[in-house]
């Protein structure tokens, strides 16, 4: 039996599980809110078409408006300026958007504070416990951020200071970056930074470190709950937007049972 007839069997016998990390999208999927005088993205939309009726009797379809960072999305490098010479989103290619993927948890800090910032010790004691980051893989940073994710203002959870969500310190984020071998990272939370990250040196250093190596980011993930700590699979697919930043993506982990 060949590799793939043997994936699929294990597929139809439950033995290999699929794993959807990806939110719901509608209108009312969380997004980003930048203060003035930066630009914000749009919300996501549907506009109906038709629905089996005048306007085409026997088909439903509808236009989409959406920015390509809302909900569930994929971050290519070219998204920030230390990466702005580097692959769009629709150069990314294939073999990259299949990969081993670790998960950290840390929703237990996370649930005492909002504010938690992953530390280079922290993953240190993981890799102790756990073994080494793997190689051109996915670092899935759980934080227990995507129970969160039914309500905007739950989920931003901003007040007069800005918003308060985990994170990565900018310390933590260039080491992964630049002197681990993961191919990106993956949060629960509205984007790869801290909610505080504009305040950090440098301001947004998940994007700033990750993006410009090369390396990618996922976010609004959900179920990594229902993933073991290493072993998943994680296939990422965004649409492969020519000179786009990133993308929605339908992000999908195969794990052995």
């Amino acid at each position: 039996m060949s590799v793939l007839a043997q994936l699929l069997a294990a597929v139809a016998d439950g033995s290999v599980e699929i794993v959807d990390l990806t939110a719901p999208l509608s209108e009312r999927t969380p997004i980003l809110r930048l203060p003035e005088p930066f630009a914000n993205t749009v919300p996501f939309s549907l506009k109906e078409i038709s629905r089996y009726d005048d306007r085409g009797p026997a088909w439903y379809w509808n236009d989409i408006s959406t920015g390509e960072h809302v909900g569930t999305h994929f971050d290519a490098p070219v998204h920030w300026a230390t990466g702005r010479d580097r692959e769009d989103v629709s150069q990314v290619a294939p073999g990259r958007l299949v990969a081993p993927a670790v998960v950290l948890d840390a929703s237990g800090q996370a649930a005492a504070d909002p504010d938690f910032l992953l530390e280079i010790d922290h993953v240190r004691d993981w890799e102790k416990a756990h073994g080494p980051l793997p190689e051109g893989g996915w670092l899935l940073y759980r934080t227990g951020w995507d129970a969160r994710s039914g309500d905007q203002e739950t989920f931003l959870n901003a007040d007069e200071t800005g918003p308060h969500t985990p994170g990565i310190s900018a310390e933590c984020a260039r080491w992964l970056a630049e002197e681990t071998p993961l191919i990106g990272l993956g949060v629960e939370t509205v984007g790869t930074d801290a909610g505080a990250a504009h305040g950090f040196d440098p301001p947004f250093p998940c994007h700033s470190y990750f993006l410009g190596a090369g390396k990618y980011g996922l976010t609004q993930l959900q179920n990594l709950d229902r993933l073991p700590v290493r072993g998943a699979v994680l296939v990422a697919a965004p649409l492969p937007i020519v000179g786009g930043s990133g993308s929605p993506a339908r992000v999908l982990a195969l794990v052995g049972r």
